[in-house]
């Protein structure tokens, strides 16, 4: 057990009688570091144990906006579905007030994870239930213009990749230059330029997305009937390790234990740019995608749903190369090549 910081008391505005400690957990990733905070808080029937997951990183402006970014996600995601994941409470710098901070944290509710996601049917904690109402759940309106856009109101980060989410009018428009174009900057600023993927990733974007996820095409059936797509929040980097069956636990009410989501890299998207990463990594399985679309229908023109899927899965493809390098590059450049020679012809 160790002291907690200070300013990570403030922020969980901790009376001072509690009796607080940390535990680390030796888990996170190769960007953070976690803990678990349990505080004895006097309260009208003696002392009640509160408990908060709490991640730490050293890596300055990056950290600040990583904690930020995720903040946001997790909020927006458990703003349209409560108890899917756990609210942040609180971020900020642990330096000494007036330095440059290098470490911040990021303080949220505690999840007690229990095991691998639910495989029963019909029951409203399911992920395919969960996840299929935070994507019928329409995006939150724009403060700035009053309508709903695609995009997201602060930077968020898959892994290390800082995702920039300007918001953008059209859904194409924001895949093309927020995702595709921006993580095939990314990968050359990491691993150096490279002819042959620019080349592909660029006729990707401007011939393939527009074809795909046209403004006038996606959303609309064969005789032109339909509304095109609606922002929802998207998780962002939902494979099975960022999933599981669990209940929020010592935030001073019951929470229904269920499937819950974690680690998000959040965006206002098309509900089905989920579906890349999912299919990507695959532990969900035939039973869970057909509970979901029963929720959620496949958008039109149906037809194209798997090559739309696999146009977002490609995405993730980059990001692992721009992240690990090596392998990722050639399950990259098989997708879109197989896009491009339907699609992308001239």
């Amino acid at each position: 057990m160790s002291p907690v910081p200070e300013p990570i008391l403030q922020a969980l505005s901790l009376p001072s009688e509690s009796k607080v400690d940390l535990s680390t957990s030796g888990l996170g990733s190769g960007f953070t570091s976690t803990g678990t905070i349990r505080a004895q808080v006097p309260g009208k029937n003696g002392t009640e144990e509160r408990r908060y997951f709490v991640k730490t990183s050293s890596n300055g402006k990056s950290a600040e906006e990583m904690f930020q970014g995720e903040s946001e996600s997790l909020n927006a995601i458990a703003a349209s579905v409560p108890g899917f994941c756990p609210q942040a409470l609180a971020r900020g710098p642990l330096d000494e007030p007036g330095t440059n901070p290098k470490t911040h944290f990021l303080a949220t509710e505690f999840l007690d994870l229990g095991g691998k996601i639910s495989r029963i049917t019909g029951d409203e904690t399911t992920l395919a239930h969960r996840l299929g109402k935070l994507h019928t759940t329409p995006a939150p309106p724009d403060p700035n213009t009053g309508r709903r856009r695609f995009g997201f109101p602060v930077p968020t980060f898959c892994g290390d990749t800082k995702e920039p989410n300007r918001f953008c009018d059209s859904w194409a428009e924001f895949y093309t230059n927020e995702r595709l174009l921006t993580i095939l900057a990314t990968s050359e600023e990491r691993n150096g330029p490279d002819a042959g993927l620019r080349e592909a990733v660029e006729k990707t974007a401007h011939k393939v997305v527009p074809r795909l996820l046209g403004d006038s095409h996606l959303g609309y059936n064969s005789r032109g009937e339909g509304e095109g797509v609606v922002p929802v929040v998207i998780h962002g980097d939902l494979w099975s390790g960022n999933a599981g069956w669990g209940q929020i636990v010592g935030s001073g009410r019951d929470e229904t234990p269920g499937d819950v989501v974690y680690d998000p890299a959040a965006c206002y998207g098309h509900s089905e740019f989920e579906l890349g990463i999912m299919h990507m990594f695959g532990g969900f399985g035939a039973r869970f995608f057909d509970q979901y679309h029963r929720i959620v229908p496949k958008t039109e023109p149906v037809a194209e749903y798997a090559d739309r899927v696999e146009l977002y899965e490609l995405y993730h493809h980059l990001n692992h190369h721009a992240i690990f390098g090596g392998g990722y590059r050639s399950g990259a450049m098989s997708i879109m090549q197989k896009l491009i020679r339907k699609y992308g012809k001239d």
